[in-house]
C-alpha cells in the first residue's frame, strides 16, 4: 500500500473535483432574484450539515485515540504529551462550537470564524506534531511516519473548498448579512 496508483488519484479528483465544479459554479451564478436566495438551502445546507458533524467528528477521534493515549502515558514525558495534545484538541473542538453556534445564529461573524477554523487546522496539526516530537525526543519523520498528513490535508482542501463558497455564495452573504441575520436563530 505504498503507492497511490493513477486510479486513486482519478477516484480523488472526482469525489473533489465534481463537488467543487458545481459548488464553485452554483455561487458564480446569478440568480434571477438574489434578495430570494436566504436561509439554509443549497449548498449552504451541505455545509451547515457539515459543520454540525465537525464537532462530532473530533469526538470520534479523541475516543478512537483512548488507546493510544494509554499507551503514552507509560513513556517517560507521556502525560505532559498527551495533556499538550487533549488541551490542542480541546482548543480546537471549543473552536468548531463557537463556529457552529454562529452558523445557527446566522451572526455576520460566521465568515470569519469559518475561516479562522480553517486556518487552525493546519496549525493544530502543526503544533501537536512538534509538541509530541519535542517532548517526546522523537524526530519528526517518525511522527509524521505512515498517513500521519493524509487526514488533515483533506480536511484542510475540503474545508478551503467551502471557504471559497462561503466567500462568493449570494445566499451565505444574505443569510449571515448583518442587517438580515440580527438576532434570529435558525429553524432546521
Amino acid at each position: 500500500m505504498g503507492t497511490f496508483s493513477i486510479w486513486h488519484w482519478a477516484i480523488v479528483l472526482l469525489l473533489i473535483g465534481v463537488p467543487v465544479f458545481f459548488a464553485v459554479r452554483s455561487a458564480a451564478k446569478p440568480s434571477q432574484t438574489p434578495e430570494a436566495l436566504v436561509g439554509f438551502g443549497g449548498w449552504l445546507m451541505l455545509l451547515a450539515i457539515g459543520q454540525a458533524l465537525s464537532p462530532l467528528r473530533t469526538l470520534a477521534d479523541f475516543a478512537n485515540s483512548a488507546d493510544s493515549y494509554q499507551q503514552l502515558m507509560t513513556l517517560p514525558n507521556g502525560p505532559l504529551a498527551g495533556y499538550g495534545e487533549v488541551a490542542l484538541n480541546l482548543a480546537f473542538l471549543v473552536l468548531q462550537l463557537v463556529v457552529l453556534v454562529a452558523m445557527l445564529r446566522r451572526s455576520h461573524r460566521f465568515p470569519r470564524l469559518f475561516l479562522c477554523q480553517w486556518f487552525a487546522i493546519p496549525v493544530v496539526f502543526i503544533l501537536d506534531t512538534i509538541w509530541i516530537s519535542s517532548i517526546l525526543g522523537v524526530p519528526l519523520n517518525q511522527v509524521l511516519a505512515g498517513d500521519a498528513l493524509v487526514a488533515p490535508i483533506a480536511s484542510f482542501v475540503v474545508t478551503g473548498v467551502w471557504v471559497a463558497y462561503v466567500y462568493k455564495s449570494v445566499r451565505v452573504r444574505n443569510t449571515f448579512d448583518r442587517a438580515s441575520a440580527s438576532g434570529q436563530v435558525a429553524s432546521a
